[in-house]
């Protein structure tokens, strides 16, 4: 069952949704906003907006429990981080310039905000598991900081659970090239210490900025 949107966080979500509304729709667009041709060819091609319009205005349950495997291939599951506020990065390895610099930015998060490691879990997620392996995994967190966790599923569990996190994505042949690029929407997904859904953060916050908006959240990663 997916979990809905904490009630109590549902003012927040609103300011915040109205302060980010502009950049979101610009964000959305660039990536994945469909011409009216490829809508008439495809009408799959409509999902993407329908994520973003579902994630933007709250009006449907917003993530979820998950179990995925770590670089290790042991079976994690949401629940374990329950007491922690949870950071969700969904990308893949191969993004050229977004998923590394969020993760730049978390990595400052979690050294400023949460030195000894006790009350913030950040956790990427792959869009791409066909691709990127465990060791693939591994290898690319640990670049950014030691208590990133990696987790990845099957096609059909990354399917479901961006869907439950309203995440779209979609990989995209580039011309010329064997390597196909994943577009996928930019979002960080702040869970509560409850494991439930909250805020988002958008595309180039930075580290001080998400710190001022988990107060105003009241998800203070600096209380317990």
């Amino acid at each position: 069952m997916v979990a809905g949107v904490n009630a109590a966080s549902a003012p927040s979500m609103r300011a915040l949704g109205a302060r980010l509304a502009g950049s979101v729709a610009v964000v959305a667009m660039a990536l994945l906003g469909p011409s009216d041709a490829a809508r008439a060819q495809d009408p799959a091609s409509d999902e993407p907006a329908r994520l973003m319009n579902d994630l933007m205005t709250g009006k449907t349950p917003v993530g979820g429990p998950f179990t995925l495997r770590d670089t290790a291939g042991r079976q994690r599951s949401l629940a374990e981080f329950r007491g922690k506020v949870v950071l969700l990065v969904f990308g893949y390895t191969g993004c050229p310039d977004v998923c590394p610099a969020e993760l730049a930015e978390v990595a400052r998060l979690l050294d400023t905000q949460d030195a000894d490691g006790t009350r913030l879990q950040a956790i990427f997620i792959t869009l791409d598991p066909e691709r990127d392996t465990a060791a693939i995994l591994r290898d690319y967190v640990a670049a950014f900081h030691p208590r990133l966790l990696a987790l990845r599923g099957s096609a059909e569990e990354t399917r479901a659970l961006a869907r439950a996190y309203k995440v779209a994505y979609r990989r995209v042949a580039q011309p010329g090239s064997a390597v196909a690029l994943v577009d996928h929407s930019a979002f960080i997904y702040v869970l509560d210490r409850a494991g439930k859904f909250v805020a988002f953060f958008p595309p180039g916050t930075e580290a001080g900025r998400m710190a001022v908006m988990l107060r105003e959240l009241g998800v203070d990663a600096a209380q317990r």
